[in-house]
């Protein structure tokens, strides 16, 4: 075990200590091993990457907290790679590849490890930009991403509480192999855009047993444009998860390039969420095969900058611009969920053909008013226009999808609630 104390860490929360972190993680860059953080100090650290064949292990106690100034994320390493695949480190203080050079943890390769009981903090003070009473704005983007996993085969994160985050927590790009259990990301639920786990073009990807709370999204499944040779999001496992969003608590989206496919959610809690388990399908990918199953969901409205309306499933096939092209969602199963708040189940289609064999049963939706938000309608957004569906609210509002068969759905609602009834069900559009 390489111990960073040996390299000369500090560990006082004042001293910059990237240098020694790093050559710990540079230790094994060769035969592998295991780096120990010691735990009861906070290590302020710019940007370090981990290799293959790396284990990063931070003891209860210890924090690496990202440094307060942006000049210690921009000065860094960052790994391009040859045509054999050989890292080769090159500093560079602006960009790479198209891409924003600073960030915080990188890592790439294969057998990565990020492990123990500590935290990584992300200081997300420095990025503050507008604040109000609900919703701070980030000052500048590109933000730094607290972790950012590239191309890394057999990826795992046990344990360890990422925090304070102020741009997307845990973003894995072309991962194969993942598994992301136990954690907790405690985020600002004012700060928007910072989501807690972005698989993005990812495959063989289980996330279970872990807590969030986050603004925006807590689970964000992606295919970026930026992004497209690594391949479709699919094979994914959610599960045992307690989430509260002030956007959804699960998302597919909205950048859907790519395909999603072969995704089970399943035992989770979500709380206090603007939306419970949404897909947002916006661009040219499709969504197809996923089973959503034993749900309890509380949503309640928010301010209009998080999209949603506190639909607690919310189906969306959108183009994202008049005219451009878009996919399709195909073969969801819903079953045995229990929504609770301003909103129910949302079903919908801009156009006819692109949401199609949806499937509900042992749905229960108990309608009340839980905030001081108006409940008007439905949000379609991003998409050209305003972007809400004026209406009364419904157990389940279903519009432009065709093959959807619904089995005991029950819908109630409080006195004086804006209720429609227990389903909606415009069938010529679809």
């Amino acid at each position: 075990m390489i111990n960073i104390l040996d390299f000369g860490a500090v560990g006082d929360g004042v001293t910059l200590d990237t240098q020694a972190v790093q050559q710990a993680l540079d230790s094994c860059r060769e035969s592998g091993g295991v780096v120990l953080v010691p735990g009861g100090r906070t290590y302020k650290i710019g940007t370090i990457q981990i290799y293959s064949n790396t284990e990063l292990h931070i003891e209860s106690g210890a924090v690496l907290k990202q440094s307060e100034r942006i000049e210690d994320l921009r000065s860094i390493a960052v790994v391009e790679k040859s045509n054999n695949e050989t890292d080769i480190p090159s500093y560079i203080n602006c960009e790479y590849n198209g891409k924003p050079a600073h960030y915080f943890i990188y890592a790439t390769g294969e057998n990565i490890r990020i492990t123990g009981h500590g935290a990584i903090d992300g200081t997300e003070e420095v990025y503050y930009g507008t604040e109000t009473q609900y919703h701070i704005e980030g000052a500048w983007y590109p933000r730094t991403p607290l972790l950012y996993i590239e191309d890394v085969r057999h990826f795992t994160i046990t344990g360890v509480t990422l925090q304070n985050s102020a741009f997307w927590t845990l973003h894995m790009v072309g991962c194969q192999d993942v598994l992301v259990d136990g954690i907790r990301i405690l985020n600002n639920l004012k700060m928007a855009n910072c989501d807690g786990i972005d698989p993005d073009h990812c495959q063989n990807v289980r996330i279970q047993n872990c807590y969030i709370e986050s603004a925006d999204d807590c689970i964000v499944l992606k295919t970026t444009e930026a992004e497209q040779k690594y391949g479709a999001t699919e094979n994914v496992i959610i599960s045992g998860c307690i989430l509260e969003s002030t956007s959804a608590a699960i998302k597919f989206g909205t950048e859907s390039e790519g395909d999603f496919r072969n995704i089970l959610i399943d035992n989770c809690i979500i709380r206090k969420s603007n939306r419970g388990v949404a897909l947002q399908l916006r661009d040219k990918g499709n969504i197809e095969n996923v089973q959503i199953r034993n749900l309890m969901i509380e949503t309640r409205n928010f301010i209009d900058q998080y999209w949603g309306n506190a639909e607690g499933i919310y189906i969306t096939a959108e183009e994202r611009h008049e005219g451009r092209p878009f996919g399709k969602i195909r073969n969801v199963k819903l079953e045995n969920i229990q929504i609770t708040g301003e909103s129910g189940v949302f079903v919908y289609g801009s156009k006819p053909g692109h949401v199609e064999g949806i499937s509900m049963k042992d749905i229960s939706v108990h309608l009340l008013k839980n905030s001081k938000w108006e409940c008007d309608g439905y949000d379609i957004r991003p998409c050209d226009g305003e972007g809400l569906l004026a209406s009364k609210i419904y157990g389940a509002y279903i519009r432009g999808a065709k093959n959807v068969t619904v089995q005991n759905l029950n819908a109630e609602a409080e006195d004086g609630f804006p209720y429609g009834g227990e389903i909606f069900w415009d069938e010529a559009e679809a």
